[in-house]
């Protein structure tokens, strides 16, 4: 059984997808873990066939439309990759309240790691026409509007 009916499967569309950090720690308060995403999205778009419709990175959490051959993997390669480099600058920073949340959040069959940045799943949804794309951007557009 999968853990989620959000699965990515045609990969001619782009898909709406949700990261959010766990325990939605507000990790995105400082320019420098902006871009490490921006920087990662970057790399992805020049390497990776990776194609960037809309953004909004939030304190905690962000959301994208995006398409790629195979965007599943590049998804995954992405949060792993950005999850080691954000671990790096709060270490970098001594940030040691948020390393300690990181440690305590980690689900426990993560084995492989001290710390876990990003929840499991991207929750992605199929954008199948011009009008749910729009709906998608003008969301994560009023996002922030309406977080204040």
């Amino acid at each position: 059984m999968t853990r989620s009916r959000y699965r990515i499967f045609e990969l001619e569309y782009p898909y709406f997808l949700t990261w959010t950090v766990v325990g939605w720690l507000p990790l995105f308060t400082r320019r420098e873990a902006v871009d490490i995403i921006l920087d990662s999205w970057k790399h992805l778009q020049c390497n990776r066939g990776f194609k960037l419709f809309g953004y909004v990175i939030l304190e905690n959490h962000l959301h994208l439309i995006a398409s790629a051959p195979r965007l599943n993997k590049v998804v995954k390669d992405c949060k792993s990759f950005t999850a080691r480099q954000l671990i790096d600058l709060l270490e970098k920073r001594s940030a040691d309240v948020h390393l300690k949340q990181l440690r305590f959040e980690k689900l426990a069959h993560k084995q492989e790691s001290d710390y876990q940045v990003w929840q499991e799943g991207s929750h992605p949804q199929q954008i199948q026409n011009d009008e749910m794309m729009w709906q998608k951007l003008q969301y994560m557009h009023n996002n922030p509007l309406e977080r204040g």
